[in-house]
């Protein structure tokens, strides 16, 4: 092969990869996710007669992510949360649903032994929480500040599209103070540890996924 042909194709071979390069990154700049799974509010600790199952259904979460560098990103989620008594306990049905905005950091470039497919994502931030218990005590709601942080671990299935599982904690601001249960019943403005599993999408840059 002549000095020119070879030249020649190894500038193709540079602009193809040059091309796969910003392609993936621009693919992982606009991300949607959604996820279910389960979840355990966790109380305070006093001993009022009321406690949940450790692991309630449903829990459903949607988020946009977008990675302003390769490692680096934001995401604003929303989460929604089911938890109901235990064998034991007055008997109760909670909502909780969740807001927060959150940094994002991909490890993975940092974890170098994963296999090629494997990312390993990090996320925290802060928000707000909401919690509602149903009938008879559906008057016993709260708002309140919270602060979550959790990790993923994803598998790559393409360029636009990731399948994840998420373990997350998100602790209560709120403080102390809480109806009162001999007179109102119910109430929760604590914690809340969720583990999920769902989807990643591409929103940006993937005309064909």
């Amino acid at each position: 092969m002549k000095a020119s042909n070879k030249l020649i194709l190894l500038l193709l071979i540079a602009v193809c990869n040059l091309h796969s390069s910003n392609a993936q990154r621009d693919t992982q700049r606009w991300t949607g996710q959604i996820a279910v799974g389960i979840n355990n509010p966790i109380d305070d600790g006093t001993n009022d007669g009321y406690f949940t199952k450790y692991a309630n259904i449903p829990t459903i979460n949607i988020g946009v992510q977008h990675m302003f560098k390769p490692d680096w990103g934001a995401r604003l989620d929303l989460g929604f949360n089911r938890a109901s008594n235990a064998d034991g306990s007055l008997e109760f049905k909670l909502n909780y649903t969740r807001v927060n905005t959150q940094i994002v950091y991909n490890a993975t470039n940092v974890l170098g032994f994963l296999p090629e497919r494997l990312e390993v994502v990090a996320h925290a931030g802060p928000g707000l929480s909401f919690t509602s218990p149903l009938a008879p005590y559906n008057n016993n709601t709260y708002t309140y500040l919270n602060l979550l942080a959790g990790g993923e671990i994803h598998y790559r299935l393409s360029r636009g599209v990731t399948i994840f599982t998420d373990l997350s904690y998100a602790l209560s601001l709120a403080g102390n103070d809480k109806y009162d249960v001999n007179v109102d019943g119910f109430s929760f403005n604590g914690d809340l540890l969720y583990l999920t599993f769902g989807v990643t999408f591409a929103l940006s840059g993937c005309q064909y996924c």
